[in-house]
Parts: C-alpha cells; structure tokens; sequence
C-alpha cells in the first residue's frame, strides 16, 4: 500500500470561519474526496492555467452567493494528502457534497501548544564527559528533526552549523522568505524553514505585526526552546539568570532541523496538517508536535492530525506528540494513536528550592528562580487584606497598591486564564514585594521566571500558608532563595501531565513514556523577556519552562539519535525500543512517584515508564507493526469503508481475515478491558517480537500480574537462532468475578529476559 499511487487520494478542504458579515455563514471543515471521480467529472475544464481544485471550487452550484463571496483557496495539496484547502459557506458545502467522489467533512479545530540537565539524568553524559550514542563515531548524524511549532530564532548559539557535514542531498526542503528572516538565516544545521497561516487567518486569527513575525522567526519561544531539546547544539554555560548552570544540549545535539511554523499564538489543524504533509515532502526523518486539543477524545479518523501522523508513519517517519497538559484528571491524554509516540512529562533531579518562614516558626519549600537577597519579616495579605473580590487570583485591577505596597502577596489559580508570570506581573504593578503563587493541584513546582521575587508552593504547603495567614492578625513570612541544587529524587510524574486511560482507543494504553518535562532549559530568542511580559525588559539566552511540550522532544531527540544507529528501523521499532527499555524505579530505588499525591505513578500516568536512551539502543527484541496492521486495527474498530479510505488508499472492505481484535495489536504494552458484571471472562491476545539483540538468545518470561486477574504466557520462553527472526507467543487474561468493586483499575507487567536483556511491558486491567 503505497502513500502515492494514484489509484484513489485525499481530498482535504478547509472551509474556514467567517468574518462576520450578513450573507455569509463559513465554517471550518477537512473534507475527503475520490481524486479519480472528481478528476474525471471535471476532466474538459482542468487546463495548465486552471488546475482541477480550482475548476471544483468554480463549480459550485449556489451561484448567487458564489458571485458574493465565492470560494478562497488557502491551500493545495499535491501528494500524499491529495486535494486543498478553501473558505466556503455552509451552503457551498451542501453543494459540494452532492458532488459525485464526495466522502466526508470534519470540522477544523484550533489547538494550543502543551507548554543542561537532562542529558546528564538521561544519561547521555557522565563526569567523564560524553558516553554511550554520544561518543565517538556515534556524533556524525545527517538524521533530520522537523519540529512543529511556533518556528526558531535562527541566530542562536544553539543553531550555528560548527563542524557539520553539507547538507544532505536527500532534503527537498527550502527556507522561506518572511519578515526579518531570509534563506541566509538557515545553514547546515537549520536546514528548512517554512511558515503557515493560512487556516489562522481564515479562523478569524489576527497577526499583530508589532510583536509577531510573518515568517518562521519565533516570537513566543516556545518552538525556539523545543527545537533546541530536541537536536540544539552542545552549549556550554548556559543558565537562567545564574540557575540552572551547565552544559545545554540537544538529545541529537548533531541532528539537522527544519522549523515549520504554524503557532500564531493559536494553531489552525488547517495549518499543522499542511506543515505535517510538507515536511514529509521535504524528508525529515522526525516529527515532533508539542501542541495539540486539550482533553477532548474523537475517533482517529475524524482527527486529522492522526491522519497525518499515520501518512508520516507510512513514510518511514517517527512522529512524537505531547500528551497535553490537563492532569492529573484521568482521560485527558490527547494525540492518542497508535502509531504515535505520546510522551508525559516528569521532573528530572534539579530543583530551585525556596525556603519560606511564617510569622508561627512553621517552615515550608517551594520552588524560585530567584537568586537575590532573602525578604525577611515581611507582611503577607491574601484576598480581602489585598483588594478587592479577585485579589486572591491577582486579577488585573483588584490589588489595591495601599494594601499591598512592600509585602508579600499571596496568588491563587483562578477559572480565568493568567499565567503564574501575569500574576506576579499584578503584584509588582501593585508596589508589593514578592508573590507567593500557591497551587491548587497536586504538588508540582514547575515554576516561571517571575519580574519580582517569588515562590512557588505545592498544594499541601498552600493550604498550610494559607490556613495561618487566614488566622492571624499579623501573618508574616521571611523566603529564603537557595538557588540550583541537584541530586533530588526523581523522576516524578507532573501533577500537570494528562493521563489515561485512551477514550479514542481503549485497547492501547497512552501515554506511552514519560520524558524529563519540569523546569527545562533551552534555548530562547534574543528579543522575547523570559517571562513573555511585553512590561519585562529582561532578555536571555536560555529559559526554563515546563509541560509536555518539553518531555515530547526530548524523545523526538532520543529516536533521532536511535535512527543514527538503526538506520534500518522502522518508526514502530524505534517506537518499541523506548517503550521496552523505560523504567519504573526512580535515582532513589523506589517507585516512580506521582505529584498528584505523591501516590505511585500508573501506566496510565507515564505508560511504560521514563525513556533511557541507552538501553533504548539496543532493547534486546522489538514489536515492530506495519501500516497492514494498523489497518487491520481500524477494522477491529469497526471503522467503515469511508472512513478507513481517510487512511489508506482506495475503498478497505473490512473482511472478517482482515479485522483484528484490537487488543492483537503487536504493541509493546497491554490494556485490557473487563465487564464489571461477567465472571472469569478470559481475554487472549498475540504478540510477535524481533530478536535485534543477540543471535542465539533464549528469553524467559517474568509476569507480574495485576490485582484481580491471572495472567497466562504461552510459550514461557522463546529461543532465537538468529538475528531479526520472529517467534510468538500468546497471553491469556483472565478476570476475576468482583461481587463487591474492589479496584477499577489494576497494573502489572510482562517481561521477557535474558543475560542483561529486560524486555518489558506495562499491563492495565480495567473493570468497567
């Protein structure tokens, strides 16, 4: 099945929201077409000059209202994703759709971006320097990262081509032309750089040119600081304001980069599906997406962006999302597809410790990337003692400066979007002379560069400050600012990192790896403050931030740095390596926690645990899939013809040898789904797996099964010959009848071992 045979394609129309105006009613949607029915209806009337999308678009029968407001062509798309994208009122739709080839239309959503250490925790490096796939011979790497976001700062340290190869010959891309960016910002390093916009516009979006770029250059610095984790440079003595000091690094610090800008601050699907399908044009051999929906679950094939990432996978192209940052409720993880690395975000073992003392010798820490003198004695006011109804969230307007001048201002989170950086930023306005930013979920610490001094409180610290200053008279606090400290437990599962279990696919477990995400330095561009505050006139280098925007490159980094290795791997092997070879215990030896309360983090928290890099490349065996057996998946959905077309080329009829249970799926983890009512039901499901370790190897199996079922392995060992030969085996679920709901959820694993080799997959068992 081959992505550009031209036997049937996909058509893809936007039809974008309207400026308001009283005869027109626009919406956006991505439609799919039969390219064969559609080429031969309109065969007479395509010429050189006019190419059949626009004879389509001409044709359209509501004549009246074509005259007024006749259809826009945003874009076009000639390969994979065959069709384009256009404006068209509701009723230009109707007309399309009786159309002959017509398929389906999916309303276009807009999404947000997921908002030095790490290579040492992942250990990449050592005191001794660089080791592992960073040594030697391993550092030559013509391996390309595209990286989809909110575009780079070409200048930086992090981006110069020092001691880098030519461009390889294989790349199609191109550097466009834009406001302050030209084909000579990019080099060898920073290969491609493209921008769209077209779906923003179109949504209704607006560019303000005054702190925005109509070009690939970044202005928020999001896509600069992921870009830079996943293939940056080697730079050393990066910090923040003294913090955080060390060496700054990609996790393919040699890789090349393409930037494909699509974040204006908001991003069309419209336009991230048109980056998506260009960078496969142009040959990246990597995706990262650190954006996406926040919580809301559809089937893959009303996702478009899932529809793009299984055209990439297609092509031989690893394609890395965040899971998003709505925990730590359960079902928010987002960009959930199988064929998609979905990344959690976890601390790694760096921290900023602030000490804070009340007026009552109670002493808590928190977190600051302040580094000045400590504010000692100081008066602390929260809501009424601050201002008005609001003050307690810092709201612009509600601190009154009377009451708030030279003290210590207490901001909660409210329903109303702020950052903790705004919140600080009203404090300051106010006259007053730090904030304390209190938090109302979990216990993370994922701080932001504040323009006054600061601390940064978890839940339980909150209650506790809050709880005395509420019932004294007087209440006072001195904080104390420690600076960088390392060696912390870690890693921890951030309270903020959406978790499972997988709505759109119950059968997969997502995410799939958690990956360093808190208090993350990258690089950042020269004219942004660090605090994104257009009143912060700080400008740096590096800037910390955290989310599951940072842990997803830095697996898109790892997999990069994999295929430098295993040039021949596909996305799933590589896909399968980080999943195996993840763990579970943290520096510490114990359990990896969970900042939601510090309980156990679940497979439905960090999938199958914290990526190592160096086991990953070399795991010992691989579940390797193909794009067959993804279709074969969909099937066992119970996906129509219709809808499986979205996926591959021509009408799949879902034949009864085609379908697969879902569960059958050769994927390295198992979710399994129990009726709370049937008794001893028992599920059985098949893997297959790759040796790629060593030859003549013998596997045994170890199971540790979860609370309420009994798990069955058939064969219990597997003995290879030879290298890349295949053997199966089955695994029996069997749920135990519950009179009385003892658990809804329960967690083992399967592992397969032999010498140094731990093959290992996380189990879930749901009763629902």
């Amino acid at each position: 099945m081959k992505i550009f045979n031209a036997a049937i394609m996909l058509l893809l129309l936007a039809l974008m929201a309207a400026i308001s105006t009283a005869s027109t009613d626009k919406q956006t949607y991505i439609v799919r077409m039969d390219k064969t029915k559609i080429t031969n209806t309109f065969s007479s009337l395509v010429s050189i000059t006019k190419p059949w999308h626009q004879a389509v678009l001409e044709s359209l029968a509501d004549d009246d209202e074509l005259e007024a407001t006749p259809p826009e062509l945003l874009y076009s798309y000639e390969t994979a994703l065959f069709g384009f994208a256009a404006k068209l009122s509701s009723k230009q739709l109707e007309s399309l759709k009786n159309m002959e080839g017509f398929i389906s239309a999916v309303p276009d959503k807009m999404l947000s971006l997921h908002t030095t250490r790490s290579p040492f925790f992942l250990g990449l490096t050592g005191k001794k320097g660089k080791i592992g796939p960073w040594s030697g011979s391993n550092l030559h790497s013509d391996v390309i990262i595209g990286v989809v976001d909110s575009g780079i700062w070409p200048e930086h340290v992090s981006f110069r081509d020092h001691g880098l190869s030519p461009v390889p010959e294989r790349w199609r891309g191109t550097c466009e032309k834009g406001t302050k960016f030209s084909p000579s910002n990019c080099n060898k390093k920073l290969i491609g750089a493209r921008y769209f916009y077209g779906g923003y516009l179109a949504a209704g979006g607006k560019i303000n040119e005054t702190n925005e770029y109509v070009s690939t250059r970044d202005a928020s610095g999001h896509g600069t600081h992921t870009a830079s984790t996943a293939g940056g440079n080697f730079v050393e003595q990066a910090n923040l304001f003294g913090v955080a000091n060390g060496s700054a690094a990609g996790m393919r610090y040699t890789a090349r980069i393409a930037a494909y800008k699509v974040c204006w601050p908001g991003c069309s699907t419209i336009d991230i599906l048109t980056a998506m399908m260009k960078a496969i044009e142009d040959g990246v051999d990597v995706l990262t997406l650190s954006l996406g929906s926040t919580s809301e679950a559809v089937p893959y094939w009303q996702d478009y962006l899932a529809i793009a990432s299984y055209f990439a996978f297609k092509s031989g192209i690893f394609v890395a999302f965040s899971a998003g940052n709505s925990g730590p409720w359960a079902y928010t993880a987002v960009n959930t597809a199988p064929w998609i690395m979905t990344v959690a975000a976890s601390t790694i073992d760096r921290s900023f410790p602030a000490i804070i003392r009340l007026g009552n010798g109670e002493t808590f820490e928190g977190s600051s990337f302040y580094t000045g003198e400590a504010l000692k004695g100081l008066p602390i006011v929260y809501g009424k003692t601050a201002g008005v109804t609001g003050a307690e969230h810092c709201i612009p307007g509600t601190l009154n400066p009377k009451l708030v001048k030279g003290k210590l201002v207490i901001c909660e989170p409210g329903d109303e979007y702020m950052t903790q950086s705004e919140r600080g930023e009203q404090v300051k306005l106010a006259g007053g002379a730090g904030v304390l930013v209190m938090s109302t979920v979990g216990e993370d610490l994922a701080n932001e560069p504040h323009v006054l001094p600061d601390i940064l409180l978890g839940t339980s610290t909150s209650k506790a400050v809050i709880k005395y200053v509420s019932s004294t008279k007087a209440p006072i606090g001195t904080i104390v600012f420690k600076g960088t400290t390392y060696g912390n437990r870690a890693p921890k599962l951030a309270a903020f990192s959406s978790r499972g279990p997988n709505l759109a696919g119950p059968d997969v477990i997502k995410p799939d790896v958690t990956a360093p995400g808190v208090d993350i330095l990258a690089a950042w561009p020269a004219e942004t403050s660090p605090s994104t505050l257009e009143s912060d006139q700080r400008r740096v280098s590096f800037n910390i931030m955290s989310g599951t925007s940072m842990s997803c490159p830095h697996v898109s980094g790892i997999a990069a740095l994999i295929k430098s290795k295993h040039k021949d791997w596909s996305p799933a092997a590589i896909k399968s390596a980080l999943m195996t070879t993840a763990y579970t215990i943290d520096n510490k030896g114990k359990p990896i926690s969970d900042l939601k309360s510090h309980a156990l983090a679940t497979p439905y928290g960090i999938g199958s645990g914290h990526v190592d890099p160096i086991k990953a490349s070399d795991p010992g065996l691989i579940y390797d899939i193909t794009a067959d057996d993804y279709i074969s998946y969909l099937c066992g959905l119970k996906y129509n013809e219709s809808q499986i077309a979205l996926f591959e080329e021509g009408f799949i009829e879902c034949k009864e040898q085609l379908a697969m249970q879902p569960g059958d799926l050769n994927y390295p983890s198992f979710a399994v789904n129990f009726n709370r009512k049937a008794r001893n039901v028992t599920v059985t499901y098949k893997r297959t797996v790759t040796n790629v370790g060593i030859p003549k190897s013998t596997y045994r199996v170890s199971v540790e099964a979860p609370k309420g079922a009994y798990v069955i392995v058939r064969p219990k060992v597997l003995s290879f010959k030879k290298l890349n030969q295949k053997l199966s085996y089955k695994v029996s679920f069997i749920g135990l009848s519950q009179k009385k709901p003892v658990v809804n959820s329960a967690f083992g694993s399967l592992m397969w071992v032999s010498g140094n080799y731990r093959v290992k997959s996380p189990i879930a068992v749901t009763w629902k």
